[in-house]
Order: structure tokens, then sequence, then C-alpha cells
């Protein structure tokens, strides 16, 4: 059985393990300190997804009311379970949040050359593209969808 929740705090090592299933193809080595912090302390709009009493995806959005601007942030999903359409349902419970708070008019992703087309399959276009931008070999691509 799969299904969507709020992230607890038991859920830490499961969510850290997602994130090594995914270094260094998606994510670099070195992110790893900065999504322990965000882990610890930046969990309000953090959702997992469990399958079989197993945490198989998590990924969060923050709002920016002054701007009128949500990110999607940490997104990720165990790697060997890339393409069974878990990442599609996190995202789309996640933009499903940011629509329902009312606040955000845009969405903004920052993501890689190999998650791009995810996230273009979507509606996100591309702003900018940043060589190298999230580690060697990981290009930054920043997206953003519009949500009116």
């Amino acid at each position: 059985m799969t299904f969507l929740r709020p992230f607890a705090s038991h859920d830490l090592d499961a969510c850290l393990q997602l994130f090594d299933s995914n270094t260094p193809a998606f994510f670099d080595p070195l992110e790893r300190p900065d999504f322990l912090h965000f882990l610890e302390r930046s969990t309000a709009n953090l959702l997992v997804i469990e399958r079989d009493g197993r945490i198989v995806a998590c990924g969060g959005h923050a709002l920016h009311p002054e701007t009128g601007i949500a990110s999607l942030c940490w997104g990720m999903v165990d790697q060997a379970l890339h393409g069974q359409g878990i990442g599609r349902l996190l995202t789309e419970a996640r933009l499903r949040a940011i629509r329902e708070q009312g606040q955000a008019r845009a969405v903004r992703i920052s993501t890689s050359q190999h998650s791009q087309g995810f996230y273009a399959s979507l509606g996100f276009v591309l702003l900018e593209v940043t060589p190298d931008g999230h580690g060697p070999g990981l290009d930054c691509w920043d997206m953003e969808l519009a949500l009116m």
C-alpha cells in the first residue's frame, strides 16, 4: 500500500537513505549536510511517500508570500524506484498544497539536467542553466511553473 503523509522526525534516517540512493547522479554528496539541516529544522511543508511500511520518497516546498513565488525543495525518490510514478504523485501533492495555500502566483525549482525533463512534462519552463551549478557534472536548471 502506498500513501502520502507529512514528514515525522522518525523519518529522518529513511530520508537520508533516499538522498544517498540518489548520489552522485542526482545530488552532489556535498549537499548532504544541507539536506540534514533542512530535515532537522525546516519540515513544516515536507511530505513523504510510504510504501509497504518503507519511506520511498520525500519532498518539500517553501512559500515566499512577499514575492508571490513558492519553491519546491529536496524532492527525491529512491533511485531503484524511479519511473514508477512516485515522483509525479509527490510533485502533484506539493503543487496542490501550494495552490491551496493561495499565496503563490508561480512555483520555482532548481533541478539538474537529469530531472529537468520530468519537470518540463509538468509544465515548468526553463529560466536559466548554470553549468556545474549543483556540483561537478550537475548543471543547475532553474525552472518555473505559472499558477495563474
